[in-house]
């Protein structure tokens, strides 16, 4: 399952809640492969998913929320830090042996930290989001999403969390990670 598969006919907020959970399922199945090699796979499909979901968020949704929200910009500031430790930890988690006792115990507290900063979206950000938009105005969102993740790096870059940032590192970041994943992609048994 590519990060963006999921099909959704709903806004964008259903749309990156139905990435969160994928997220959520993501972890215990790569904490629950029973091989090397499916715990790889999991483990790539969890990167590239994460790498994707936040660049988009960061490009379309942060700013969005940002400008419409009274107090957006200090909610966004701690979800860029919150994002940030999660793109460190992802990057270093990657230099570990998956098959380590380190490797668990990095993607625990990288699980813990991802799902920490899900839910501050969900309940800070995305439902005022909802409150805040039209209907449409959040449907084109979605799509604005989907091209941005089409788009966007595969895997993580620490210090990469703004829009401006994203849009001048990330074509090249998002070439070099694609052009990485065609040769060291894991491969389904």
């Amino acid at each position: 399952m590519e990060a963006t598969s999921i099909n959704t006919t709903g806004d964008v907020v259903t749309f990156l809640i139905e990435q969160h959970m994928r997220i959520r399922e993501l972890f215990a199945e790569v904490a629950q492969a029973p091989t090397a090699e499916q715990r790889e796979q999991k483990f790539y499909e969890l990167r590239r998913l994460l790498a994707v979901h936040e660049t988009a968020e960061e490009e379309i949704i942060h700013p969005r929320f940002r400008r419409e929200v009274h107090d957006g910009a200090d909610i966004i500031q701690a979800r860029l830090k919150e994002e940030n430790k999660a793109k460190r930890q992802l990057a270093d988690i990657e230099a570990v042996d998956i098959d380590s006792p380190e490797f668990d115990a990095k993607l625990a507290a990288l699980r813990d930290g991802v799902l920490a900063h899900a839910d501050h979206e969900e309940h800070e950000e995305f439902n005022r989001l909802r409150s805040e938009l039209e209907p449409d105005e959040l449907a084109r969102l979605r799509n604005a999403v989907k091209f941005a993740e089409a788009m966007a790096p595969t895997r993580p870059h620490p210090g990469v969390e703004s829009a401006s940032a994203n849009l001048l590192v990330g074509p090249f970041a998002a070439m070099m990670d694609r052009a990485k994943d065609a040769i060291s992609k894991p491969r389904k048994k």
